[in-house]
C-alpha cells in the first residue's frame, strides 16, 4: 500500500495546472512539490473528470512517443 502525498488544495490546483501544461515536465513537478510521476497520474485521476483524464494521458503518451523528453 503507497502513501498519497498530502498537498494543500491550493497546491493541489497548481499541480493540475502545471501537468496540463505540455511546457512542464513531470520532473519539473517533482522538484517543485515533491510528487513522482505516478503520483501525479493518481491526483489527476482522482481531480478530472474521467473522459478529460483520458484524453490527457493520451496527449502525454503521444507527445512523448515523438519527443524523447517530454514529460
Amino acid at each position: 500500500m503507497t502513501k498519497k502525498p498530502q498537498l494543500a488544495p491550493e497546491h493541489i490546483s497548481d499541480v493540475i495546472q502545471m501537468a496540463l501544461s505540455d511546457h512542464v515536465s513531470f520532473t519539473d513537478i517533482q522538484r517543485e512539490y515533491g510528487i513522482g510521476e505516478k503520483d501525479v497520474k493518481a491526483l489527476m485521476r482522482d481531480n478530472l473528470k474521467t473522459g478529460s483524464y483520458r484524453a490527457w494521458r493520451k496527449r502525454v503518451r503521444d507527445f512523448s512517443d515523438r519527443r524523447a523528453h517530454y514529460k
